[in-house]
């Protein structure tokens, strides 16, 4: 199978997607993030300094969904219909599960507006809590949903 983003001589591009139909797409990514157990207990108590550890994340992941284009290169401009970011504290981790789901009506999927959600959201809680844990993990970013388009249904195993 030959990557989509490479021309004839090799060459990076933007994949045309002017010929696909237009269908409902979904992408669902998630992720983790890992932190001390004194972390955690500051994030879900609500007792980090930079505020709300969570909303603030959640609301990050949303916005940068929407900005995928203008991170990822070869990624296109999609009218994004929904961004929903849930952040699940995980004692057993410990640290916080991240699932982003995209939606968009359109001619490509939204697999990376998922991803990059995930991955923006997580980034954004190390960042308000690396005063009190500079050894946060963040790992574990995949798709595990991806539906709609010529390529169908995919489920992560």
């Amino acid at each position: 199978m030959a990557l989509t983003h490479f021309d004839a001589k090799g060459d990076a591009h933007m994949v045309d997607v002017s010929e696909k139909a237009v269908t409902d797409r979904i992408a669902t990514a998630t992720g983790w993030i890992k932190m001390q157990r004194e972390t955690f207990d500051i994030i879900t108590e609500g007792r980090a300094k930079k505020g709300d550890v969570l909303g603030v994340a959640r609301l990050a992941g949303i916005m940068a969904a929407k900005r995928t284009s203008d991170l990822i290169p070869l990624c296109h401009p999609l009218p994004i219909t929904k961004v929903a970011v849930d952040l699940t504290p995980d004692a057993d981790l410990p640290g916080i599960r991240i699932t982003a789901t995209v939606k968009t009506t359109g001619q490509t999927g939204v697999e990376m507006e998922a991803l990059t959600a995930a991955s923006t959201a997580a980034l954004t809680a190390y960042d308000m809590s690396k005063a009190v844990d500079k050894a946060m993990e963040i790992g574990g970013i995949h798709v595990v949903l991806k539906d709609g388009g010529k390529s169908g249904r995919y489920e992560a195993s």
